[in-house]
């Protein structure tokens, strides 16, 4: 507090009053009990059981995904397991023809989306065919740079408004994006130009080891979304309905014109950063069991089998059919053609340089004798 020329700066109140301004919002608690049934969404006995095989399949996924990388079968793999209300429930609020733009992590919901899962796994082994994707895709290639999607997805949802698509864009990141400059440009630029999108942020509470008191001072990642002049609103990560309903909502505002709208998903990740990460060395045993016990499976698994809409064998059903899809996408992948660096050189220019066009004949030259 000071005082200048007989007024007083109170300022202290200002950052006390953002934990006020942005309210948290959940529908079903971590034993999947309905909290709000106003905000409950109107889906209806077959959604519901869909949304629920959507994320039983994820959670398969994400296991059986872990064990090929540690068996050396795919590349580097970013886990996903435990954030599959923040992922699946969110995705699944999506219309046909809207466009999502995911990070590393979100292979899940860009396979649901519409990507092969050949692709995904090309992808992960750094295949050039893994980028390559149907036309009718409306998806961008998972982005590794942290940040770097969410100034691309604002253009993208630029064009749909020009265009007068009744279509929004979906982009997802993470805690750590926000502290980079992509995130403020992305939801500025957004909001000046009022366009379709929809931000949401998967706080898992790490950028790597990280831990988000050690990235930003700000109270809640939803504030943020203050200084471009759009809604943030924070909702329970790790429960399906609430995510649904906030995405669902979210998109409804985007298609009124009202322009854009960032999320702030509070979730976690049970597994590493990546398989090249040890995360006990950076959080505790006791943390990872209290957010263990928020699995947004056990809530939405209690709900659904209160109202008599999921049971274990169906839940073994879909485990066990996303174990056969896996294994065909690898036995798939395993006949897809090498890669050589004629074929890197020749994806650099649409017309190539001289230089190149002669490294090209002499790579071409060598993998010829190489086969004969």
């Amino acid at each position: 507090m000071s005082k200048k020329n007989g007024t007083t700066f109170n300022l202290d109140h200002i950052v006390e009053s953002y934990k006020k301004e942005f309210p948290f919002y959940q529908v079903l608690d971590k034993a999947g009990k309905v909290t709000n049934s106003e905000l409950e969404p109107d889906l209806s006995d077959e959604e519901l059981t869909e949304l629920m095989r959507r994320m039983v399949w994820a959670r398969a996924y994400d296991q059986r995904v872990t064990l090929l990388n540690r068996q050396g079968a795919l590349g580097n793999y970013a886990p996903s397991g435990g954030q599959e209300a923040s992922q699946i429930a969110t995705h699944y609020a999506l219309g046909d023809g809207d466009f999502f733009a995911g990070t590393y992590r979100d292979l899940v919901p860009l396979i649901f989306h519409g990507l092969p899962l050949e692709k995904a796994f090309l992808w992960y082994k750094g295949h050039m065919k893994g980028n390559e994707y149907p036309e009718d895709l409306n998806a961008y290639v998972p982005q590794v740079i942290v940040g770097g999607h969410i100034t691309h997805a604002m253009g993208v949802a630029l064009g749909m408004k020009k265009r007068n698509k009744n279509n929004i864009v979906l982009s997802m990141n993470g805690d750590g994006a926000t502290s980079q400059g992509d995130f403020y440009e992305g939801i500025n630029f957004a909001g000046v130009y009022n366009v379709p999108y929809v931000i949401v942020i998967q706080n898992n509470r790490y950028g790597i080891s990280v831990p988000l008191e050690e990235q930003t001072k700000a109270e809640t990642l939803a504030q943020k979304a203050v200084a471009a002049g759009i809604p943030g609103i924070q909702v329970d990560g790790m429960d399906p309905l609430a995510m649904y309903a906030a995405v669902s909502a979210a998109r409804d505002h985007a298609l009124a014109g009202k322009g854009p709208v960032v999320i702030e998903a509070l979730t976690y990740r049970f597994g590493p950063h990546t398989m090249s990460d040890d995360p006990t060395r950076y959080r505790r045993e006791k943390e990872l069991a209290e957010w263990e016990e928020k699995d947004p499976l056990i809530r939405m698994r209690n709900y659904l089998m209160e109202k008599g809409l999921w049971s274990e064998e169906q839940e073994d059903e879909v485990i066990e059919t996303c174990k056969k899809e896996i294994k065909e996408a690898v036995t798939a992948i395993g006949k897809v053609e090498k890669q050589k660096v004629s074929d890197f050189l020749k994806n650099m220019y649409e017309v190539s340089p001289q230089n190149i066009q002669e490294q090209i004949a002499s790579y071409e030259e060598k993998e010829m004798s190489q086969n004969d």
